[in-house]
């Protein structure tokens, strides 16, 4: 009796051995941990669709002698994982962590369904979220309510509690990542510890490059740099897709579907793709371009995008990307992978003295490239009034550095441009700097914030006002919400740069819209 049912098991036991690698053919000897010297099975097996046993006289002799039965035959004899009976195999996907059974359930249908299994997501489930006493006992209530979770397993459709699981994980991240960004920095209107948030969420930025064909290519970001209200992230490599057969480029953040704040995110584990940001690549205009070198050529795609192209081959040489901190985490990690996450519906608050236009506002501005700081300035008091002069062609006119008046004029520190890297070169682009701008209501809470690349273009046309014994440059900025507009002078004899002029237009539509006003 008892060897008739080695013999029944025997092909289920061999393919629970064919994890361990491949069956040497012909005489040699195969000894293994775990086995006794000689024992055929000890290291010989062959991961793939099936396991061939050899069928040669030694082999058999071999097996004999570790007390097994096997019959020779002329034919092959496989047996494959899959062929294993779902009990055995639930019984092994029960040891596995969340993160393991999502991966495993990327294998084919039979696993899905399998690592779906109530049972051992139930245990998972309260194992994470067991009520945590001092004393080691539940109360009646909780006893009883974990005594039909249980006893509801059955009854639940397949999946049912790795949903709740997921659920909750995603509830905990969110509450615990709301608490982390509820101090805000005075100066900046922005969250005082987003750096600590990105952290603690296992946050990481991808592109996703699509081809016409609809093949894509998913590049995790090589390198990023912190600013004071941005975030500056970066992809360069040597095997860039051809960009003529390119069509879009998604920029999204990615976080791990299950977050430890003690512990850093398991890599290349399962991922949340949250969409920030879709960019047309199929052709690059070239009012786009706002620099080169003698490697490089680089164009600028709104919102804050910088793709980098090689002069000789007219191929991408590296992207960059400007995320400014507002809203950054949300954006990053509760967007979907085909649709950006919604800002909340805005209240408007009723301005108190609409008739004597925008007062109170404060500006923060960085200007810095690569890892270079060229200017960090704060502005405050900031006034536009309602008359003839400020408004005109939908825009509201809010001057932060007066033209006329000399002592409001700022210096740039070094030599204003953009440093970029690769695997093989780096380089640097002159007067294309990054402009971050956070704009604070008179209530303190951010009304515009950005992050783009922008360009220094030489004047051509005097300004009317003070003459200045140097070079004359501007910088524009557009956007849905205002305009920038500076102006900067290039000082020969000290060699350096001033802002001799810096303007903000606001959109009245987007005053109306945040006040409940009617400009």
């Amino acid at each position: 009796m008892a060897t008739g049912r080695g013999r029944m098991l025997q092909p289920r036991w061999l393919g629970l051995l064919a994890l361990r690698g491949p069956i040497p053919s012909g005489s040699e000897a195969w000894v293994g941990a775990g086995a006794a010297p000689g024992c055929p099975w000890a290291s010989g097996f062959r991961m793939g669709p099936g396991i061939r046993f050899a069928t040669n006289y030694t082999t058999v002799r071999q097996y004999a002698r570790c007390g097994q039965h096997y019959e020779k035959s002329s034919c092959n004899y496989f047996v494959s994982l899959d062929g294993m009976p779902s009990e055995v195999l639930l019984k092994i996907l029960s040891y596995l962590d969340a993160v393991s059974l999502l991966c495993t359930g990327c294998v084919n249908r039979r696993f899905y369904h399998l690592s779906n299994d109530n049972f051992i997501w139930i245990r998972i489930y309260s194992t994470a979220f067991s009520p945590k006493r001092s004393n080691w006992k539940m109360n009646s209530v909780e006893e009883t309510a974990m005594s039909v979770s249980f006893l509801s397993v059955e009854e639940k459709e397949a999946g049912y509690w790795k949903k709740e699981y997921i659920a909750k994980q995603i509830r905990s991240v969110k509450a615990t990542l709301a608490q982390i960004l509820k101090p805000v920095s005075p100066y900046t209107g922005l969250p005082v510890k987003t750096k600590e948030a990105l952290r603690i969420s296992g946050l990481s930025w991808a592109i996703i490059l699509r081809e016409k064909s609809g093949k894509e290519y998913v590049l995790q970001h090589v390198d990023l740099s912190f600013n004071d209200t941005s975030v500056t992230v970066v992809w360069y490599g040597k095997t860039w897709p051809h960009l003529a057969t390119l069509s879009t480029l998604d920029l999204c953040g990615m976080t791990p579907v299950f977050m430890d704040r003690y512990k850093p995110p398991v890599k290349n584990g399962p991922r949340w793709h949250s969409l920030i940001a879709k960019y047309n690549l199929s052709h690059l205009p070239e009012s786009a371009m706002i620099g080169c070198d003698r490697l490089v050529r680089i164009f600028c795609l709104n919102p804050g995008l910088l793709v980098g192209l090689w002069k000789n081959e007219e191929e991408l040489a590296f992207v960059m990307a400007n995320l400014h901190f507002h809203h950054l985490v949300e954006r990053s990690t509760l967007g979907s992978a085909t649709l950006p996450y919604e800002l909340p519906p805005h209240s408007p608050f009723l301005d108190d003295s609409p008739e004597y236009g925008l007062s109170g506002y404060q500006l923060h501005v960085d200007m810095h490239g690569g890892g270079v700081f060229y200017l960090c300035g704060t502005f405050r008091n900031l006034f536009s009034r309602k008359g003839e002069g400020y408004i005109e062609d939908g825009y509201v006119k809010v001057i932060v550095i007066n033209f006329k008046n000399n002592r409001e004029h700022l210096p740039l520190i070094g030599k204003v441009g953009l440093v970029w890297r690769t695997n093989a070169f780096d380089g640097f682009i002159e007067r294309c700097p990054i402009l971050d701008v956070t704009l604070l209501d008179e209530k303190r809470k951010p009304f515009w914030c950005f992050s783009s690349p922008v360009c220094m273009r030489p004047v051509t046309c005097p300004s009317d006002g003070p003459t200045f014994l140097g070079h004359t440059y501007y910088v524009d900025y557009k956007d849905e919400v205002g305009k920038v507009h500076a102006e900067l002078v290039w000082i020969e004899e000290t060699e350096e740069y001033f802002i001799v002029s810096l303007v903000l237009y606001l959109s009245v539509a987007k005053i109306n819209y945040w006040f409940g006003t009617n400009y």
